[in-house]
């Protein structure tokens, strides 16, 4: 598997899609690994879509329920800290840690 340079936590903006959440920002849940680079993550409060389920002894009443769905991990960017904007993530040795960077400022992430 290739290493995913968006990790749960991060902030960051939907770049294509519907035009309901392009453009739009958020913080990732959840990052849902698979295999062959098709990775998704969840954003709060994005991507929401209604699933109708059956009544169940979790949710008895059943009806329609609002959740996130996930987005392609390449759809979505990282925002930089520093100018509120998308920006690629590139890595530097700092010591001998391996940090995240921002390609566009140069700011660690």
């Amino acid at each position: 598997m290739t290493k995913l340079k968006i990790k749960r936590g991060d902030n960051v903006i939907i770049t294509t899609g519907r035009k309901e959440i392009k453009g739009k920002t958020g913080e990732v849940i959840e990052v849902i690994r698979k295999e062959n680079k098709d990775a998704r993550v969840i954003v709060a409060g994005l991507n929401i879509v209604k699933r109708h389920t059956k009544p169940s002894a979790g949710n008895p009443q059943g009806g329609i329920v609002e959740k996130e769905a996930s987005v392609h991990i390449s759809n979505v960017m990282l925002i930089d800290p520093k100018t509120k904007k998308g920006t690629k993530v590139g890595y530097k040795m700092e010591g001998d840690k391996k940090v995240r960077i921002s390609k566009s400022s140069g700011n660690t992430l």
